[in-house]
């Protein structure tokens, strides 16, 4: 990971956009940032952070990244360029923040923004450019993570070391440890090892369980095959842990049992099938005999019964032979009776149609209609008074629908004329309700422009009673600020009178001092000579330099700490005069007017928003008048329409008035009159069509009459009479055929049985006897299916015996290979596990591959901490045992070469710790970049620990970072020590202003 550009924009103290050169900056390996406390050094880190996790280091929320320093229109950005993963990327992030709106007041959210662009040799046109590879916020800090490998906590304490972090990898457990480590060297592999062998294990475990819970399920399988032959072998049953060779011995003995039962049941089967054979073959023969006895016996009742009934129905066969007789006529009987049905009906319509036609007659000349012909003139007639009111019918339904019309017509036209009245009466108002609208209108315009100046004035007494309630404030501050000077004037004045007097008191027994140093046989420092006859003699109180150094100390202590209160008095003096200038009058005058102004602003605000609605009402009162107008107009036009129709409606009626009532004459309407006209008209036709059906069924029934006369007599009938008393029902004759065909059938078949000859033979012999041949041939058929049931019981079980063993020997064959396996599996997932049974160290594989790793991560360190140390620390590696459920192998231990011993790191003191977390953070990153496929780290930052080295541990620090360029690795370092000024020639000044902070690159000598 390589920084080149920093952008950031309304971020944290800076106000503005400041832009920060990592290019520039890291040309020389080295490189400082620097400013006063506050300034923003930690928020140039801050934002790298942003940049790259879209979260700030620590517990801080993103949400507060925001400057306060900042315009409301100015965005908050951060823009890093960087490599990562060889790949040059440009980050941009904005957090979630409010802005002026662009129409009206108040302010609306901006949704955080994040883009992610890459820098391509062709980015379009065959020109270089930056190309967008995501807008998502998750999308692009997934692919960041991917290409630095780290997360941001991991980030923070191998990168970006912020203040009070430093030291967080030196002390880490062992699972913080193995968490960064593993992210750092890829080797989740392994883990997937470890949970790979696991579940292999599990599932090499479930099949040996599942082989078991097979094996136990087949020997139940064999116990119960075997059935009552089990207990004979009950005590060589296997138990729930025996082999699959146990298994099958047990199986081998029941099968063994179970084929010698087998051969005993077969014997028995074939001697109860003879016995049954036997059986049935008596029955069969008492069978056949009763039943051909029975059929003889019943044959001679049959017989018997049979002929009696015949000689009973000798008058029916008679009757049968009339019936039959007169059946045969039957069709010309039909046509006879439909012929004088007809005739009968035809002369009853015939009188029906003449009664209602002499009831219609009302006319004198009708009542003398008797005849053919005068009925046919009379039809001629009336059809054609008929056709003459039909078309008189038209015109007095035409005059109905010109009634309805006009009426219409009149309704619509006394419409119109109401709307144009309601139109003309509306529209001499609207002039009155324009008018008092506008008044409105203007009111409401003049208030809306009212309430933008009372919103300023509004803003501005408002910032002016904050200035007044700040001068308060800063009045008490003050006090407290003169007081606070007064005193440490006195501390100081009273430090540096004590200074010089220690001074005078140390140069009035300087005397003292220096014969304190004198030797004998060596030359004095004052005189030169080398005997010393009466050296001075110090006194009680003699000063020493100690003694001066310490009063001096103190002196510039109380001076600094004099400067520094008098810096905050002169601040809060000018800040103080600002805020009274700002205010102008007290907070409780400015609170008045407030106040009033708010009164004011709220009536303007009620009058303010009727503005809109107002509006809209003159352009509804607008679009009104229009319409009304419109109406108004077509009203007009459409009564004159009106009144034209009228007029031709009422001639039209006129004429058609005359025609009606000439044809209508006395009756009410022309449709009655034609209704009676149309009426007779049917009568007269209905009275000739029943005289003409009456004369043609007279002449049908004659001739029907005498053809079934003559057919009568020719079958032997003397008269119709006779012929209708002979005829029998259809279903009544049908039913005497069919039995005297029956009865000649039976006595045929009764006379055939009595001459068979087995029958005669059979009735000739001693009655037979079923029931006990029945009864004998059920034992026999009982004894042979108790048989049959044990020998298939037996043959069954040895079948299903042979099924288990073939099963139990498949079983021990793919069982014995699973056993193995899971053997082997089990041993080498507890190897990987760190389990203490084939583990000695419980060290898991991907620890064991950690620990290598944090072994040369602890050899690189050691080789800068050596020197930093002065030779005395060096970083070792434990693979020791660890207490409770920890991880072993991943603990670090620090050398003390002057007392030779080994001991935890946690002993190290403030200055040791620093440093030693400093060549452990190094080491970390050589073992990193130099580890094939591991993510070069060439940009460190170190956020303050150097104040607690002292001078010589400093000068060796310093070479330790120093000698970084030889591997093109960039140090930052944030620090307040004046010393790292003069070492350090590449430096970046953050400077604090009142409104916001700012960044200047600088060079050792501009400092």
């Amino acid at each position: 990971m390589r920084l080149h550009q920093l952008t950031v924009t309304a971020f944290g103290p800076f106000a503005s956009t400041e832009r920060i050169d990592f290019d520039r900056l890291t040309s020389s390996g080295l490189f400082l940032l620097r400013g006063a406390t506050g300034a923003g050094k930690s928020s140039v880190l801050d934002a790298v952070c942003y940049a790259l996790y879209g979260e700030l280091p620590g517990s801080r929320k993103s949400n507060g990244v925001r400057s306060d320093h900042a315009d409301q229109g100015r965005r908050t950005e951060v823009v890093l360029e960087a490599t990562l993963g060889g790949r040059r990327l440009e980050i941009t992030r904005s957090p979630e923040q409010l802005r002026p709106k662009k129409r009206g007041s108040g302010f609306t959210a901006d949704k955080a923004q994040t883009l992610l662009r890459e820098w391509a040799a062709d980015a379009g046109e065959g020109a270089p450019g930056w190309v967008a590879v995501s807008r998502s916020h998750q999308e692009a800090g997934e692919e960041l993570t991917r290409l630095l490998g780290m997360s941001r906590d991991q980030f923070c304490q191998v990168v970006l070391l912020p203040q009070g972090d430093f030291a967080r990898f030196l002390r880490a457990d062992s699972k913080q440890r193995a968490d960064l480590l593993g992210k750092l060297f890829d080797t989740g592999r392994f883990d997937q090892l470890e949970r790979w062998t696991a579940e292999r294990r599990l599932r090499q475990e479930h099949e040996v369980q599942a082989g078991r819970q097979k094996l136990r399920d087949l020997a139940a399988r064999a116990e119960e095959a075997a059935g009552p032959l089990a207990a004979d072998a009950a005590a060589h049953r296997p138990d729930e842990n025996a082999s699959a060779a146990d298994a099958l011995a047990w199986a081998a003995m029941l099968r063994g049992t179970a084929a010698e039962r087998v051969t005993a049941t077969a014997l028995a089967l074939e001697t109860a099938e003879s016995a049954r054979t036997r059986a049935r073959a008596h029955l069969d023969a008492q069978r056949t005999l009763a039943d051909r006895q029975h059929r003889h016996r019943s044959a001679h009742q049959d017989r018997l019964r049979l002929t009696g009934a015949d000689r009973e129905s000798a008058p029916d066969r008679a009757r049968l032979r009339l019936a039959l007789a007169a059946g045969a006529l039957s069709p010309l009987r039909g046509l006879h009776q439909g012929a004088l049905s007809a005739h009968t009906a035809a002369t009853a319509a015939e009188s029906s149609h003449r009664a209602t036609l002499t009831a219609r007659a009302a006319a004198p000349w009708a009542v003398q209609l008797l005849g053919d012909l005068e009925l046919t003139t009379a039809e001629r007639t009336l059809r054609t008074e008929a056709t003459r009111l039909a078309e008189a019918r038209a015109d007095e339904q035409r005059q109905s629908r010109l009634l309805v019309e006009r009426g219409e017509l009149a309704a619509e036209q006394k419409r119109a004329d109401d709307l144009a009245e309601e139109s003309q009466d509306w529209l001499s108002g609207f002039d009155d309700q324009l008018k008092q609208l506008t008044v409105d209108l203007d009111a409401a315009r003049d208030a809306h422009a009212l309430l933008a100046r009372l919103d300023s004035r509004h803003q501005e007494l408002t910032a002016r009673q904050d200035a007044a309630r700040r001068h308060h404030t800063l009045r008490a501050a003050l006090a407290s600020a003169e007081a606070l000077v007064r005193t440490l004037t006195d501390t100081a004045l009273g430090a540096r009178a004590r200074t010089l007097d220690l001074q005078e008191r140390r140069l009035a027994g300087m005397a003292a001092e220096l014969a304190a140093q004198l030797a004998d046989g060596e030359p004095c420092r004052v005189c030169g000579s080398p005997e010393h006859p009466a050296p001075a003699r110090p006194s009680a109180d003699q000063v020493t330099a100690a003694d001066e150094q310490r009063a001096r100390a103190a002196q510039h202590a109380a001076e600094a700490e004099l400067d520094a209160a008098k810096h905050r008095l002169g601040t809060l003096q000018v800040d103080a005069a600002a805020a009274e200038t700002a205010a102008g009058r007290s907070v409780a005058e400015l609170t008045s007017a407030l106040d009033e102004l708010t009164a004011e602003r709220r009536e303007a605000l009620h009058t303010a928003e009727r503005l809109v609605p107002l509006g809209q009402q003159v352009e509804r009162l607008e679009q009104e008048r229009r319409a009304r107008h419109e109406r108004l107009r077509q009203a007009g036009e459409r009564g004159a329409v009106l009144a034209d129709r009228l007029g031709t409606v009422a001639a039209e009626l006129d004429a058609l008035a005359g025609r009606i009532a000439a044809a209508r004459g006395d009756a009410p309407s022309v449709a009655a009159r034609a209704a009676a006209v149309d009426a007779l008209a049917a009568a007269v036709t209905a009275v000739l069509d029943a005289a003409r059906t009456t004369a043609d069924t007279t002449h049908r029934l004659a001739e029907a009459t005498d053809a079934l006369e003559r057919a009568a007599a020719d079958a032997g009938f003397a008269d119709l009479s006779a012929l209708a008393a002979a005829e029998l029902p259809a279903h009544r004759r049908d039913a005497l055929q069919r039995q005297f065909e029956q009865l000649d059938a039976a006595l045929e078949q009764a006379a055939a049985r009595l001459a068979d000859p087995e029958l005669r033979a059979a009735a000739e012999l001693p009655s037979a006897e079923p029931e006990f041949a029945h009864a004998a041939e059920e034992h026999a058929t009982a004894v042979l299916r108790a048989a049959d049931t044990a020998h298939r019981t037996a043959g069954d079980r040895v079948a299903a015996l042979a099924r288990i063993t073939r099963d139990l020997t498949a079983l021990a064959d793919a069982f014995a290979p699973v056993l193995d396996a899971y053997a082997r599996i089990s041993r080498l997932a507890a190897l990987l596990a760190g389990a203490p049974a084939e583990n000695a160290l419980r060290m898991r594989l991907e620890s064991y591959v950690l620990a290598a790793r944090l072994e040369q991560v602890a050899a690189a360190a050691s080789q800068r901490l050596l020197k930093m140390s002065g030779g005395r620390y060096t970083l070792v590696h434990s693979d020791g045992l660890v207490s409770g459920t920890k991880r072993s192998g991943l603990s670090l231990h620090v050398v003390d070469a002057w007392t030779g011993r080994e001991r935890d790191t946690a002993t190290l003191s403030g200055g040791e710790s620093f440093f030693a977390s400093l060549a452990l953070a190094l080491g970390l990153a050589d073992v990193v970049t130099d580890e094939a496929g591991g993510m070069p780290l060439d940009t460190l930052f170190i956020d303050e620990g150097f104040g607690t080295l002292d001078e010589n541990t400093l000068e060796e620090v310093m070479d330790v970072l120093d000698s970084l360029r030889e591997r093109d690795r960039a140090v930052g370092i944030v620090s307040h020590v004046a010393d790292l000024r003069t070492r350090i020639p590449a430096q970046l000044l953050v400077r604090k202003h009142r409104h916001g902070s700012t960044v200047h690159h600088t060079t050792r000598d501009d400092a």
